[in-house]
C-alpha cells in the first residue's frame, strides 16, 4: 500500500470524492454540503492523502483542514477529518485505520491539538472506526451540527500519547 499527499483537487481525488459523494446519496438521500474548497487541505493547514494499491489503483482517501474557534463549534487547534473513505472493493483491510493513522500523525506534526469528524447514523462502520481509535463523542459542530443523524467525534492530538512516550523514555533510561 502506497499513501501519497496530493492535492484535493487531483484528478484521482476528485474522482474518490464523487464516490464518496454517491455514497451520500444513497445513505442520506444527498451529498455533503460541508464547504470544502482544495486550499483546506494545503499544508501545512491540511493535507490530503490517497491510498494506492500496488497496480497503482486509488483505493481510498482523507484529509483534515485547520479549524480554529468559532460559531460552528470548533475549538482552536482543531484539525477537521474530511472525505475518509474506502472504495467498496478494498474495504475490509484495515485501509481506513491506516489512513486516519497518517491524517492523526500529520496533524499532530502540524502542531494540532486535537482531531474532529463529523459522520453520521448511517455510517456505523466509521462510528466504530473512530470509537476503536480512541475517539469520544464531542459537542456538534459544522454545518450538520442542527441534524438529528449527525455525531461528532474528537481526540486529543497532545497529552496523553505524549506523556506515554515521555513514561516509557524514563523507564528505559532509568538504572
Amino acid at each position: 500500500m502506497n499513501i501519497r499527499t496530493v492535492g484535493y483537487d487531483h484528478p484521482d481525488a476528485v474522482a474518490l470524492d464523487r464516490e464518496v459523494q454517491a455514497e451520500y446519496v444513497e445513505r442520506y438521500g444527498e451529498g455533503d454540503v460541508t464547504p470544502v474548497d482544495a486550499a483546506h487541505f494545503d499544508p501545512p493547514h491540511g493535507l490530503y492523502l490517497i491510498a494506492y494499491d500496488p497496480d497503482g489503483t486509488p483505493v481510498a482517501s482523507g484529509g483534515w483542514r485547520s479549524q480554529e474557534g468559532g460559531e460552528e463549534g470548533y475549538a482552536d487547534g482543531d484539525a477537521e477529518v474530511k472525505r475518509m473513505f474506502v472504495v467498496r472493493a478494498a474495504r475490509g483491510r484495515g485501509l481506513a485505520r491506516l489512513m486516519l493513522a497518517a491524517l492523526e500523525d500529520s496533524a499532530r506534526a502540524a502542531g494540532r491539538r486535537r482531531i474532529v469528524m463529523e459522520t453520521g447514523t448511517k455510517q456505523p462502520e466509521a462510528i466504530a472506526l473512530y470509537t476503536s481509535s480512541g475517539y469520544e463523542p464531542i459537542p456538534k459542530f459544522g454545518v450538520y451540527r442542527f441534524d438529528e443523524d449527525s455525531r461528532c467525534f474528537g481526540k486529543a492530538l497532545t497529552g496523553e500519547r505524549e506523556e506515554r512516550g515521555a513514561h516509557r523514555e524514563r523507564r528505559v533510561g532509568a538504572p
